[in-house]
C-alpha cells in the first residue's frame, strides 16, 4: 500500500492535468486553481526539504574535516544570517537600507556576476576548440559565428548586406533548429510525463 497509493495519486493527478485542457468547464477550472495553489505549497516543502539537505551536507563535511571544509563553514553561516535576517524583520527586511539587502547587494550580487564573467573563459576556449578550421562543418560554424558577431559592428558598405544575412541566419536555419530542439525537448517531456503516470518512473519514491 506504501507503494501503490503514490502511485495511484500521481496518475489520477496527471490524468486530470491532461484532460482538464480538453473539458471547457468551470470546475474542472477550479480544481486546475486548487491543484496549482498545492504545488506551491509543496513547492516551499520541497524548498524546506533542500535546506535541510543543505545543511546536513555541510555539517557533515565541516564534521570531517573534508577537503574544502571551511566552504561548507561559510555556506552555513551565510544560510544562518540570512534566514535569521528574513525571520526577525520578515517584510521589513527587504527594504532598502536593510543590513539584509546590504549581504544581498553587495556580497550575493558581486559573487553572483563574478560567476558569470568565469563562464566568459569557457565560453571563449570552448569557442576556440570549435572553431579550428579542419572540417566543412568547421568551417560553416566559423563563418557563420563570424557573420553574427559582425552584425553589431559597422562595415561601412557591407554593413547592409551583412545584417540581412545574420538577420537571414537568426530567422531561418537557427529558427529551424531550435524549433527542432523543442520538438524533441516536447517529445521528450510526454515520454517521461506518461512514463511517470502509469507508474512505469518511479524515481520519485526513492528506493524500491
Amino acid at each position: 500500500m506504501r507503494r501503490q497509493l503514490p502511485i495511484l495519486i500521481v496518475f489520477v493527478s496527471g490524468v486530470f492535468m491532461v484532460i482538464q485542457y480538453f473539458i471547457p468547464h468551470e470546475s474542472f477550472e477550479f480544481i486546475y486553481e486548487y491543484a496549482m495553489d498545492w504545488i506551491i505549497i509543496i513547492g516551499i516543502f520541497a524548498m524546506l526539504l533542500g535546506l535541510w539537505s543543505l545543511t546536513r551536507a555541510s555539517v557533515s563535511k565541516v564534521q570531517a574535516k573534508a577537503p574544502g571544509w571551511g566552504f561548507s563553514v561559510m555556506t552555513l553561516v551565510g544560510l544562518a544570517t540570512m534566514l535569521f535576517l528574513g525571520f526577525y524583520k520578515g517584510n521589513k527586511s527587504i527594504a532598502e537600507g536593510t543590513f539584509f539587502m546590504d549581504l544581498f547587494w553587495y556580497i550575493y550580487t558581486p559573487i553572483q556576476a563574478t560567476m558569470f564573467s568565469l563562464l566568459a573563459f569557457y565560453i571563449a576556449s570552448a569557442a576556440y576548440r570549435a572553431f579550428r578550421v579542419r572540417t566543412v562543418l568547421a568551417t560553416i560554424l566559423l563563418v557563420t559565428a563570424l557573420i553574427i558577431m559582425l552584425r553589431l559592428i559597422p562595415l561601412g558598405p557591407i554593413s547592409g548586406v551583412n545584417q540581412w544575412l545574420a538577420s537571414w541566419i537568426l530567422t531561418v536555419p537557427n529558427m529551424a533548429a531550435k524549433r527542432a530542439i523543442w520538438i524533441g525537448v516536447g517529445l521528450g517531456a510526454t515520454a517521461t510525463a506518461l512514463k511517470i503516470i502509469f507508474g512505469i518512473e518511479r524515481a520519485y519514491m526513492g528506493k524500491d
